[in-house]
């Protein structure tokens, strides 16, 4: 269980936890294309045309919770006025953007790819 979570989050491939997902695992690095295969034990990656596509709602709904969240805690806890919060939320999602979208498309190809090798 923890080993799959961290190869969720680390971007690891679903299959023997070891490969990377993503060519470069820099968190800034603006390049969103996933690498074909595995390096390791060669799972293949691109499923099909669109097989990404459910990665895409994962992603506004974890958008969404997590900007539910940010401004919730702005406004309730911190008090601060909500125009304020919605500007500090958007900050913050412009820095988490690449996370996001890498983390959700591991998310969905991790849900979708059961671990053959143990």
């Amino acid at each position: 269980m923890f080993s799959r979570l961290k190869s969720i989050f680390f971007f690891k491939c679903p299959n023997c936890n070891e490969g990377n997902l993503f060519p470069n695992n820099n968190f800034f690095d603006f390049k969103f294309q996933v690498n074909k295969s595995c390096s390791q034990c060669n799972e293949d990656f691109v499923r099909e045309p669109g097989f990404y596509h459910g990665a895409m709602f994962l992603s506004y709904i974890i958008s969404a919770f997590f900007s539910l969240s940010i401004c919730g805690i702005c406004i309730i806890v911190l008090g601060i006025e909500w125009k304020m919060s919605i500007f500090i939320l958007c900050c913050i999602l412009a820095l988490l953007f690449v996370f996001l979208f890498r983390f959700s498309r591991s998310l969905w190809i991790h849900i979708m790819v059961k671990p053959k090798i143990k």
